[in-house]
């Protein structure tokens, strides 16, 4: 059982990259690794698709330590150590500037887009040309519904989405893996349980997200593949358009 689980995330994995022409020859790739599941498990996958893949890219990975008490930063800085990842482990103050007395309306918001701007900071300064983050298909899911609910609009992150005139290609090669399937790889290779100190990290609205798109799983197994599948299966005719009606359209 524990093989299946493995090569069901590594298939997955591999499928996206081609698919959406993640990783080519001499890419160098940043890799956001936060200690959460995900993004171990990519650079677990990334690293050893080096040994059986005709191309060669390189990894570096790329912690943010957010300021927290009880932060994870040495133990994942061993963890790096131990299996031998390049990693870059920055000091930040982001996670208490986002839950600081003056934003505590929507702390998330701004620790999230703090991290991503030195993300790509660093990653510029390694050299890096691709920077490839854990989120799964379950993030892009629960993305899309955040956005409808509270920000009015149909968008979600991508798979494959350049910045910077290209410059710097943000990859998502866990994007056809969902959350189940990211845990039981975690438990076929007994990756560490790091703790995360962040205090909004349960309660969130993406927590609430997860809770109510998680009752709807519950109802049907193939509603999640079904939503995943409709945002690359859009029929622009039926949706809203702003404005009068022209020739029977909205």
């Amino acid at each position: 059982m524990s093989c299946f689980r493995r090569k069901t995330v590594v298939r997955a994995v591999g499928q996206a990259i081609h698919h959406y022409d993640m990783i080519t020859d001499g890419d160098r790739i940043a890799v956001g690794l936060s200690g959460g599941k995900d993004s171990l498990a990519l650079m677990r996958v990334l690293s050893e698709r080096l040994s059986r893949v005709p191309i060669h890219y390189s990894l570096h990975a790329i912690h943010l330590d957010l300021g927290f008490e009880g932060s994870p930063a040495r133990a994942i800085q061993d963890y790096c150590q131990k299996f031998g990842y390049d990693l870059l482990l920055e000091y930040t103050d982001y996670g208490l500037r986002g839950h600081s007395e003056e934003n505590r309306e929507n702390p998330c918001f701004l620790c999230a887009r703090l991290r991503r701007k030195r993300l790509f900071e660093l990653a510029h300064k390694l050299g890096c040309n691709k920077l490839a983050l854990g989120h799964n298909m379950d993030d892009i899911i629960e993305t899309l519904f955040l956005n409808m609910c509270y920000s009015g609009e149909i968008s979600t992150m991508v798979p494959c989405q350049p910045f910077f005139e290209g410059k710097l290609i943000v990859i998502r090669p866990l994007a056809h893996v969902d959350g189940p399937a990211i845990r039981r790889f975690a438990e076929t290779h007994e990756f560490p349980d790091f703790s995360n100190p962040c205090p909004t990290a349960r309660t969130s609205k993406r927590v609430e997200i997860k809770n109510m798109l998680n009752r709807l799983y519950r109802t049907n197994n193939k509603i999640k593949g079904n939503i995943f599948r409709s945002m690359s299966h859009i029929k622009p005719d039926y949706l809203l358009r702003p404005g009068p009606c022209h020739n029977g359209r909205i």
